[in-house]
């Protein structure tokens, strides 16, 4: 791997010398971002950055839409990265005229990023990597999806929302649960007033990620371990972090403080996001959150400004919490992916009326970022709302690592009053990587 440091600016990117390459291997495009927003070739022009597990499904997704074109793919593994080419070309091959004449792979994604004519692109990696790759596509001028959850650290979470915002990029976090109608129509019940003032959410997701201990392995030959790596801390290979290309499955680098935030900020970055949602507190949060002490609070609580409550538990009330589940003076609502439930049962059925408060409505989250690409305009999971849901997530996973309550300030995004709390806000990237 290169022995300098890198810079986020454009500079970095136009002067490099990863230019030369990348155009030298690219297909002759003309990027969508030169046509007017109504003319029939708009077409928008994408690069991906990640071939793991989620970008099979994001992939297909993406190619689906309307005016897309997929120009380049990166990945550190060779065997993935394949795979997805091959996903791609079929695609392309049984729809003809859709596609580019041919489509870069790369193991760096500095060679993607450094091509004028990608518009957009889809970061599906480990969570460590998401703060430079997402803070080195907004100041190479790309507009960005990014998984869920937006960043590893709460530190590197800022970094990202500010060079989105400096740079004037369009920004969705892939938290879907905003784009489906279940969702969104538990939250309107819940924002309209339906179950009264609300008191408490009780959300069922996993626990906090734990240190990687895992013995060491060979490295196999077609994976750049020290590439996978990047920023976050040595250690030597092993299979559970990055697994061969026929383990079909989420890998478990998201058990590992490392890597990831563990169920946590999984499953978190959907319910918790939803919680945000149906209480209104997008681009604001808890202000105190209180590990379990075996006594007073039996599961992790958080505690709103206003007074309202919410809890990590698989029950609450002799109810078992499937997804999570809003509790108000008046009823509850409680929903997953493909259910809702609601006391009373005839409150499900409660229809929103055109004078009350309607939600952003998205039923195709990837669609719904490629309208905002076109138009310039704030997707339904901005990376504002992105910030907001994994600070939830990141400030339990603290008070776990800390075991004592803590206080937080959503203006600062510091804990108040606590340095050992707020150097867990952060940690330094390793090597040579730097934002």
């Amino acid at each position: 791997m290169p022995k300098k440091s890198f810079s986020v600016s454009r500079r970095f990117f136009l002067k490099s010398s990863l230019i030369a390459a990348a155009g030298a291997a690219a297909p002759t495009i003309v990027p969508g971002s030169v046509f007017g927003q109504n003319a029939p070739n708009n077409r928008i022009v994408l690069g991906f950055i990640g071939c793991g597990k989620q970008s099979q499904h994001l992939l297909r997704a993406f190619m689906r839409e309307r005016g897309t074109q997929v120009v380049a793919l990166c990945d550190v593994d060779k065997l993935k990265l394949q795979r997805d080419l091959k996903i791609a070309q079929d695609y392309y091959a049984e729809n003809p005229g859709s596609g580019a004449t041919g489509i870069q792979t790369t193991g760096d994604y500095r060679e993607l990023l450094a091509r004028d004519d990608i518009d957009a692109v889809i970061i599906s990696t480990p969570d460590h990597w998401h703060g430079l790759h997402v803070v080195h596509a907004a100041e190479a001028g790309k507009d960005i999806y990014c998984e869920k959850p937006l960043a590893h650290n709460i530190k590197e979470s800022q970094a990202m929302l500010q060079a989105v915002r400096r740079n004037s990029r369009v920004f969705q976090t892939g938290s879907m649960q905003r784009s489906d109608s279940k969702f969104r129509h538990a939250c309107e019940l819940v924002r309209n007033g339906y179950i009264g003032d609300v008191k408490h959410v009780a959300v069922n997701i996993g626990g906090p990620p734990v240190p990687c201990d895992l013995p060491v392995m060979p490295v196999p030959d077609y994976l750049d371990w020290e590439m996978w790596l990047g920023p976050a801390p040595g250690r030597p290979y092993h299979s559970e972090l990055s697994p061969h290309l026929s383990r079909d499955i989420f890998p478990n680098w998201r058990n590992y403080r490392e890597y990831g935030g563990g169920g946590m900020t999984d499953w978190g970055a959907h319910h918790f996001d939803i919680a945000q949602w149906g209480l209104g507190m997008d681009g604001f949060g808890p202000t105190q959150v209180i590990p379990p002490d075996g006594k007073d609070f039996k599961e992790l609580t958080y505690v709103y400004k206003n007074g309202i409550t919410m809890n990590r538990t698989g029950e609450y009330d002799g109810i078992r919490v499937n997804g999570l589940l809003f509790v108000g003076s008046q009823g509850k609502v409680m929903v997953n992916r493909g259910f809702i439930q609601t006391w009373p049962e005839s409150l499900v059925r409660q229809k929103i009326y055109p004078t009350e408060i309607h939600l952003y409505q998205s039923d195709n989250h990837y669609g719904d970022f490629l309208d905002a690409v076109r138009t310039r305009s704030k997707p339904i999971c901005d990376i504002e709302i992105g910030n907001s849901t994994v600070v939830v997530c990141l400030i339990g996973n603290i008070a776990y690592e800390i075991g004592r309550p803590l206080k937080f300030d959503q203006k600062s995004q510091t804990f108040v009053n606590d340095a050992q709390a707020n150097q867990l806000l952060g940690r330094p990237m390793r090597d040579v990587w730097r934002i």
